[in-house]
């Protein structure tokens, strides 16, 4: 009776090991991507400007005082052409209202202007890598690139991976314990 107990212990270890292995062989270049830009969206802020501008702070944050956007987003495209010189359409606002400023983010290459929200100054101009990254890190990159519609490429891609990582805490601790256990007995 011991020896069949033991046995089918084995054979839990012998299965939480191969499943395991087939599944890391399976999901590691996806790992390793979503692990890299894991990564790099966390030092994003403190990267020095090189996946992110940082936030620059405008002379209030007094929204009364502040321009009308039409006119923020007028200067902010003409900013974007002085300094890069494209023009491009705006793809998002971001308000910073603590902070009195806003950023505008452009639909080509990835580019924002940050304004002071109250006198329309200019207070930065730069890339953003962190948006991309962001989307090879989530999936949604392979929507927008095949035209995946509603984002169910990310969808399951997140979904594979979320199962896929629990499916390595289960097994992993496993093939921790269950050897230790084994002994026990």
């Amino acid at each position: 009776m011991l020896s069949t107990r033991r046995q089918q212990q084995a054979r839990i270890i012998r299965k939480a090991r191969y499943l395991h292995r087939v599944s890391g062989i399976s999901l590691f270049v996806f790992f390793f991507i979503m692990a890299v830009t894991g990564i790099l969206l966390g030092w994003k802020k403190h990267s020095g400007e090189l996946i992110m501008p940082d936030t620059y702070a405008g002379t209030t944050d007094e929204m009364t005082r502040w321009l009308p956007l039409d006119t923020l987003s007028l200067l902010a495209t003409e900013a974007l052409y002085q300094d890069a010189g494209v023009l491009s359409e705006i793809d998002r606002i971001d308000v910073r209202a603590g902070k009195g400023s806003m950023k505008f983010l452009f639909k080509h290459q990835r580019l924002e202007v940050q304004l002071d929200a109250a006198t329309g100054k200019t207070l930065s101009v730069g890339r953003r890598h962190n948006d991309w990254i962001e989307q090879v890190h989530d999936g949604s990159i392979i929507d927008d690139w095949l035209g995946v519609p509603y984002g169910l490429f990310k969808v399951f891609y997140n979904t594979l991976m979320g199962a896929a990582l629990v499916l390595f805490t289960v097994t992993g601790f496993w093939l921790w314990y269950g050897p230790k256990r084994m002994k026990k007995r």
